[in-house]
């Protein structure tokens, strides 16, 4: 009984954060920077939108990510999402080496506001696209979390896309 006490509390403390934290509330600044030093990505960030389908827009160009900018920012409680290309016609994208990263790397956060954040990487994985973990990705958090996310697996020539996304999640280290 004790342990539903603590699930049922612990879901109320998360929609209380997603509820009290309306427009107008105090929001962490803007993200601009993204650094993963193990796998040598340094970026700046572009606001990113999702379409009419509801689907993430990605970045404009390969060489930069950007980040989910109407939904959490890096800092706030939830996961901040960060987007990039894996690849382009010209060769390697921004996020190319995203699958090397393994627990325990950092990834670093500077915001408009000059602070910086350090995020620890707690896993990653490989999913397919049909079934892309969208609660997982998006669905609140308790704690500041990262998303980094981007294509891999096999190129679909037909399809002109690739066939999975690699999602990294990420703590904020405190």
């Amino acid at each position: 009984m004790a342990k539903g006490k603590l699930l049922m509390g612990a879901a109320v403390l998360v929609t209380l954060i997603y509820v009290v934290k309306g427009p107008g509330a105090d929001e962490a600044p803007e993200p601009v920077t993204v650094l993963i030093p193990s796998i040598g990505v340094d970026t700046s960030l572009e606001a990113l939108k999702v379409d009419s389908a509801g689907v993430l827009e990605p970045p404009t160009r390969a060489d930069k990510a950007g980040w989910y900018a109407k939904g959490v920012a890096p800092g706030d409680a939830g996961p901040a999402v960060i987007a990039g290309h894996v690849d382009s016609k010209t060769g390697p994208g921004v996020f190319f080496r995203l699958p090397e990263l393994r627990p325990g790397a950092e990834v670093l956060v500077e915001r408009e506001d000059g602070s910086k954040l350090t995020f620890v990487v707690s896993s990653t994985r490989t999913t397919e696209k049909t079934a892309f973990p969208t609660d997982a990705v998006y669905g609140p958090t308790p704690l500041s979390e990262l998303r980094l996310v981007t294509c891999g697996g096999e190129f679909d020539r037909v399809a002109g896309s690739y066939r999975n996304n690699v999602i990294v999640d990420a703590v904020l280290k405190v």
